[in-house]
């Protein structure tokens, strides 16, 4: 019996006819009715939808954007015009060395280099050129990542010698389609020495249709014989008002409206890289739906950032002393899903900008900064102190250590606030000094009054309690001629011969001292010439004849060890003081960290002072041990 296509009975057969067809056919029509068939009553047509299409698949923003010419780079203003320079000259090099953090375009600005170098033109007879047309075949394979002689290689993934002899052994072929061959190297700090080893030949003496390009977001891991063999460019981080800009231009061209607060926010969470700003703004715009307004809160619930209002009142809070305040405010930003580490970075940040404005008031006035921030921040500023400020970012910096180690990261926050407002009653350092100068008290346990008397004291506010005795320098008297062994050191230091000043600082012990005489015992260390140039010395500075003789007896301790004691005295000196030790029984911890006595001189030492009329000095040496002085006796 026949059939059809299918293996279903024929209508020639006298079978029931199939039911007519109720909607679009196989193909999106109707299918036509077989011609025996009679035409059913009022039949019902559907009209085919057009065909779907395709839809284009999304493209984000970092891409969609990519810099497509050397214009396109924003904060690179230095390395567009020397490769402007270099085109228009004709002083391309072969070898470039691109650096700079993440996100700068590094690796589009080597693919605009690429298609720089084989361009040809609308016309297709154009040579290297700064503004590559992007519609020619190599501008347009290149754009496609499909050019034959462009070739970017993964240094972090191919970071072996055999993954460099291969590229070696491209080298050796001329292009295949484009007027130059250019080797992209992203990430090139991660190959082996071995790998560098076999990369330097090829990197200096390169076939002439040959160009490289490594790119490096760790520029001292490139070993020095690399760096001497490229021109080397640093990629500089953006600054925050360049890419606020940047990506209030973008938001637009997507349609999207943006808050300043929201722009400022994603400017600074992209830290100078340009490509993460814009992933950030893409998912920004995402987060924003179908009305397309990106607003403050929305980025901050998305970066998980705390108000920066609400940072300004923990920090004013806490250095008012006033905890109740600051701990409602950090679980307000708790609440707002604000990480505690995040808040202490920020309260970081605002204590650095406090700074500046406390030590150098003319900041005030930047308009770069918001001006809520410059108002509310200069007026804060007024009434702390650099001290304060400076304990409080101490305390801030290791309490962010704290919170990343600890495994409860808002206890760990709390603790820190918790001292920064216990401490904020305290006074500083210089403070108590001030207090126990005047005779007044410390008000952290007390203290006792200063002694009249002794000179002024200094205290550093960081770190170690650092005590400096200060006295007032006596006035120099004038000194012709040398009449101390320290002032004949004093004259080597003086005439920058750095080696004869250490060996007579610390291998010469000064017997005797006269006008134009001198006796010494040296130690065996010294050098066998010392006397010779000793005399040369003293003689070149006073321009008076010495006298330079060797003794045997033991004479003065070297100025390295008086220096020592010297300093251990004052050391001691300065721990029994009465002010000292109230100040160390005030902050139990601290510690002396240096004593200094600005009336001593270069070498820790106090003036001596010498009689007007000088007494005669027997002449100690015979005439002849002038020249027997000057050379050392043979050791046995």
């Amino acid at each position: 019996m026949p059939s059809d296509l299918y293996g279903e009975p024929s209508p020639e057969e006298g079978l029931p006819e199939p039911p007519a067809p109720e909607g679009p056919g196989l193909f999106g029509f109707d299918d036509p009715p077989p011609a025996a068939a009679p035409a059913p009553a009022a039949p019902i047509i559907a009209a085919a939808p057009p065909p779907a299409a395709t839809p284009t698949p999304y493209r984000v923003l970092a891409r969609k954007y990519r810099p497509q010419i050397l214009d396109d780079l924003i904060g690179q203003e230095a390395l567009i015009r020397t490769l402007r320079n270099a085109f228009a000259r004709g002083r391309v090099h072969h070898a470039f060395l691109l650096t700079g953090v993440r996100g700068v375009g590094k690796t589009t600005t080597a693919r605009i280099i690429a298609r720089a170098l084989n361009c040809v033109g609308v016309d297709g007879k154009g040579g290297p050129t700064a503004d590559p047309c992007g519609v020619c075949p190599e501008c347009v394979a290149i754009l496609a990542d499909r050019h034959p002689d462009v070739v970017e290689m993964d240094a972090a993934s191919n970071r072996g010698i055999d993954d460099v002899r291969e590229l070696r052994e491209a080298l050796r072929f001329r292009p295949a389609q484009g007027r130059q061959k250019v080797f992209i190297l992203d990430e090139v700090h991660m190959l082996t020495e071995q790998a560098f080893n076999a990369l330097l030949k090829s990197l200096e003496e390169p076939p002439p249709n040959i160009t490289f390009i490594l790119a490096t977001t760790e520029l001292r891991k490139v070993p020095i014989t690399i760096r001497s063999r490229c021109q080397t460019f640093s990629l500089k981080r953006v600054p925050e008002e360049r890419l606020r800009a940047h990506f209030q231009g973008i938001a637009v061209k997507e349609s999207a409206s943006i808050d300043e607060g929201a722009l400022a926010m994603l400017a600074r969470a992209a830290d100078g890289s340009v490509r993460d700003g814009l992933s950030l703004l893409d998912q920004a715009i995402a987060l924003a739906g179908e009305t397309g307004a990106v607003s403050t809160e929305s980025v901050r619930d998305m970066l998980g950032l705390a108000d920066r209002a609400l940072v300004f009142d923990i920090l004013e809070a806490v250095m008012n002393a006033d905890l109740p305040l600051a701990m409602a405010r950090m679980a307000e930003g708790h609440e707002r899903g604000a990480e505690p580490l995040t808040i202490m970075q920020d309260l970081l940040e605002q204590t650095h900008m406090l700074t500046r404005f406390a030590a150098i008031p003319a900041l005030r006035e930047d308009m770069a900064l918001p001006e809520n921030e410059r108002v509310r921040g200069a007026a804060l500023a007024a009434r702390l102190s650099v001290p304060m400020l400076t304990r409080a970012w101490q305390m801030l910096l290791k309490g962010l250590e704290e919170v990343l180690a600890a495994p409860d990261r808002r206890a760990a926050a709390e603790m820190v606030l918790i001292r920064l407002a216990h401490v904020a009653e305290q006074p500083t350092p210089g403070d108590i000094l001030k207090r126990l100068e005047a005779g007044g008290a410390v008000a952290a346990g007390g203290g006792a009054p200063a002694p009249s008397g002794g000179g002024a004291m200094r205290a550093q506010a960081n770190g170690p309690l650092a005590m400096t005795f200060a006295a007032p320098a006596p006035a120099p008297a004038p000194l012709p001629q040398p009449r101390e062994w320290r002032e004949i050191a004093a004259l080597a230091s003086a005439a920058n011969q750095a080696l004869l000043h250490a060996h007579l600082l610390h291998d010469v012990h000064p017997v005797r001292v006269a006008p134009g005489q001198l006796e010494i015992r040296v130690r065996p260390q010294a050098p066998r010439d010392l006397g010779a140039q000793l005399k040369a010395l003293l003689e070149a500075q006073t321009g008076n004849r010495w006298t330079v003789a060797l003794s045997n007896a033991e004479g003065e301790p070297t100025l390295a060890e008086q220096s020592r004691t010297a300093e251990t005295d004052r050391r001691s000196a300065a721990q029994s003081h009465p002010i000292v030790q109230a100040i160390l029984l005030a902050f139990p911890g601290a510690q002396i960290e240096a004593v200094r006595d600005d009336s001593v001189d270069a070498y820790g030492l106090k003036p001596v002072i010498i009689p007007d009329e000088e007494p005669e000095f027997p002449e100690f040496a015979p005439p002849e041990a002038e020249s027997a002085g000057l050379e050392f006796p043979e050791e046995d």
